[in-house]
């Protein structure tokens, strides 16, 4: 999530993004900005505008400040329900009229849905953008009238399939339905799939699903970007033109996020359809751009991001017990986990890769790391960011994101410099105060073979 300043070349990204990012002057820190300006409608909505004259081409990117973590037992997988159902049609763009338009337009448009969000954008040439506009205000103000029992349960059976695609017949899918409640105490927003439960999904009733709408889908939770080959004026003009007329929702009510910590181990061994088994370590850590999430990117890096990670050297090419090996930092809103996932060999015993795990891990924290490995991870992260910054579409997402995680459009230069203050020490530091803590440890084993299992000698 954080970038660095590479050694041999001050800010060698730049010039790849020119018009998308501006550097401050040498001697200065060396700072990219995202240039942008801010305004609120009386009605509560966000607009944000960044200029970016190099193509002419345009993005809007709409954040509604609801995702799986706002639900409530008992009623989860309505923010995903929900991703789909903004597509089935508005009160003067019936369906299929969104995406015609659009795609004779020369546009195209998706969403996706967290725990935390959902979001719907649409990007194309800057002559669609009053369109794009007008279609974007058209499914936050004009969505229930048209909506039916019909449409829900049309897009519930899609959600239902795709539940079945993803986690239940999908190899390994049965670790990403157990996972979010080994790790996170009932009730915790987090605790459940994004997707939600068959059971939750068939129980969804069209008032429910018009309750939820009401209560999130309005203005005041929501967030409008659009980046491109605009100016603030004439963005301003259309938005308003669009927009101003939409209600202000009630305020929305969250849910609280309870504190916690392990108190000990957790062993989960599932059974699959698979011929490699798969261990899964969980650790509870800080939500994103919390003051060790820096760190700890830089730690999972050091892990897994390289062939000669601290775990892939040992587990896939020393000892050539695994297959692959993965590590990562997922920072969210109000809380984070930090996960290494490796897939053995075939007939291996899981406890094999923990047991290697443990000692790298060990090890780590025991000598930190080198002074090149703390370069290599910096350099790398840097990289992966500056190129996540090379067109409008994802400048208009990191614009929503920081300003939804942090509350500031631009803040790259704060993301910039908490990459580069992590030190050896740091790295050390968050992994014996996360990844020597309790956590989880679920195997997912080929049917019948338990015993390839995991800490199944574990003491909880």
């Amino acid at each position: 999530m954080a970038l660095i300043q590479t050694r041999g070349a001050r800010w060698l990204g730049a010039a790849l993004v020119a018009g998308a990012l501006v550097a401050s002057p040498p001697g200065l820190a060396a700072q990219l900005r995202l240039p942008y300006t801010i305004d609120t409608l009386p009605n509560g909505l966000t607009l944000i505008v960044h200029e970016d004259h190099s193509v002419p081409t345009v993005a809007v990117n709409v954040w509604y400040h609801v995702g799986s973590g706002d639900e409530r037992v008992g009623r989860t997988g309505f923010a995903h329900l929900f991703e789909h159902l903004m597509f089935m049609g508005s009160e003067h763009a019936p369906y299929p009229t969104f995406d015609r338009l659009l795609e004779a337009a020369g546009a195209n448009n998706n969403g996706s849905t967290t725990e935390d969000r959902t979001n719907y954008y649409e990007s194309g040439p800057r002559t669609a953008l009053p369109l794009m506009l007008w279609l974007e205000a058209d499914r936050m103000g004009w969505l229930l009238p048209p909506m039916d029992s019909a449409k829900v349960d049309l897009q519930r059976d899609v959600v239902k399939n795709e539940r079945r695609e993803r986690l239940e017949n999908a190899p390994y899918g049965v670790a990403r339905d157990h996972l979010p409640s080994a790790l996170f105490p009932a009730g915790h927003p987090y605790s459940w799939p994004v997707i939600g439960s068959m059971r939750d999904l068939s129980a969804a009733s069209l008032e429910d699903v018009k309750a939820f709408f009401r209560m999130y889908y309005a203005p005041n939770n929501a967030t409008l970007v659009v980046a491109g080959d605009v100016t603030p004026a004439e963005v301003r003009q259309l938005v308003r033109r669009y927009f101003a007329d939409i209600p202000r929702g009630p305020a929305p009510d969250r849910p609280p996020t309870p504190a916690f910590q392990l108190a000990h181990d957790t062993v989960v061994v599932l059974e699959d359809r698979v011929q490699l088994p798969r261990l899964y370590l969980d650790w509870h850590t800080p939500r994103a751009y919390a003051p060790d999430d820096a760190a700890l990117n830089v730690l999972a890096y050091l892990l897994t991001g390289a062939k000669n990670g601290r775990l892939t050297q040992p587990l896939v090419y020393d000892r050539q017990v695994a297959t692959n090996a993965f590590a990562y930092q997922d920072g969210r809103l109000r809380d984070g986990e930090f996960s290494v996932i490796a897939t053995a060999k075939p007939g291996m015993p899981l406890d094999t890769i923990r047991a290697i795990v443990d000692r790298e891990l060990a090890r780590l924290v025991a000598e930190g790391p080198a002074a090149h490995e703390l370069d290599q991870a910096k350099n790398a992260l840097e990289a992966d960011r500056l190129r996540g910054l090379e067109n409008v579409d994802a400048k208009a997402d990191q614009l929503n994101a920081y300003y939804y995680f942090t509350g500031t459009p631009d803040y790259l230069a704060e993301d910039l410099k908490a990459l580069r203050d992590v030190t050896a020490a740091d790295v050390q530091r968050v992994a014996r105060q996360y990844l020597q803590a309790p956590r989880v440890i679920l195997s997912v084993v080929p049917e019948g073979k338990r015993e390839l299992a995991a800490g199944q000698g574990v003491t909880p």
